[in-house]
């Protein structure tokens, strides 16, 4: 019973945890090779499919009705395009071993508000429309700055305003709009499946876990083969942590003065990391992905900190 309810009180660490041990059994026992090849393909086809009911569990709970853009956001997108400018300006006047830091940690920045940061804010007790309107706001605004900064920075990067917009948009319609939509239905029009559905407590919170033990596993796979040394990969691992902290506090530093602090600490700080990783590999230096790839090990890790002491304060309060 003991187990049970750790599992339940740190289910992100307990998820990570089980991704990276899964990960290197397969790795590195032999025998265990023809299995691996066999999961591998699978894995990558159920994390999208994870990641779309997450999506339509938690907006069966959503109201419709307040999904508008309130000031948090502006302030929120105003930081974020701050620190995307400081790391810009770093970035140009950099080359060598600097430059894939200074593109690991714009990577940390530029990349819009995660899809799950409403899964986490509603398990805070957060506004979950506010944090979805702002995910909507946030994808957009990294289609206008993706095309005009990595051009910047390197030159032979083959970025077009329509492929970027096309790339995002297609992100936005499937794991946002496509969910959202189907969600409305089931509420308005099926009203017994969504009785059922919202009966189940947090089942979007762990439908995320399980998504969370792919995506680990996954980047565990990529720092493990990264063509890069010991102390490279450590240094990008450090300033993706401080950037992670930096941009959650700020997040609810923001949200404090509007009485949300939860919900602008998730929309500035949990990122899309695996829209990232892509961004990375497609037109920067593949190293560079080392940098979102650890930063969703970061922000997890705050993410089960800030449950835990939500669950502490409602114990206390009893």
């Amino acid at each position: 019973m003991d187990v049970v309810r750790f599992v339940k009180d740190w289910t992100l660490p307990c998820a990570m945890g089980m991704g990276t041990l899964l990960y290197l059994v397969f790795a590195f026992v032999p025998a265990l090779d023809g299995a691996a090849m066999f999961f591998a393909p699978l894995l990558d086809a159920l994390l999208p499919v994870f990641m779309f009911l997450v999506l339509f569990v938690t907006f069966c709970k959503v109201d419709f009705r307040r999904m508008r853009p309130v000031w948090w956001h502006a302030w929120v997108a105003l930081f974020n395009l701050l620190f995307v400018a400081i790391v810009m300006a770093l970035t140009l006047w950099q080359d060598g071993t600097n430059k894939i830091l200074l593109e690991a940690l714009l990577m940390c920045v530029i990349s819009p508000c995660a899809t799950a940061a409403a899964v986490v804010t509603q398990k805070l007790g957060g506004s979950l429309e506010q944090t979805t309107t702002y995910t909507f706001l946030s994808n957009f605004l990294t289609v206008l700055l993706v095309p005009v900064c990595f051009p910047m920075i390197e030159k032979g990067a083959d970025v077009s305003f329509m492929a970027a917009f096309a790339k995002i948009l297609y992100q936005v319609v499937t794991l946002l709009v496509v969910p959202m939509l189907l969600a409305y239905i089931v509420k308005h029009h099926m009203h017994r499946l969504h009785r059922r559905i919202v009966a189940v407590r947090d089942l979007s919170f762990y439908l995320w876990g399980c998504s969370l033990m792919i995506v680990t596993g996954t980047t565990v796979k990529n720092i493990v083969h990264a063509q890069a040394s010991v102390l490279l990969l450590a240094a990008i691992a450090l300033l993706g942590l401080v950037v992670c902290v930096a941009q959650f506090a700020v997040g609810r530093f923001i949200g404090h003065y509007f009485h949300h602090d939860q919900e602008a600490g998730q929309a500035l700080g949990q990122k899309n990391t695996a829209f990232a990783i892509w961004l990375s590999n497609a037109y920067l230096n593949p190293l560079s992905s080392v940098g979102p790839g650890c930063y969703i090990l970061w922000q997890n890790i705050i993410n089960s900190i800030e449950i835990w002491q939500k669950r502490r304060n409602d114990f206390h309060n009893l």
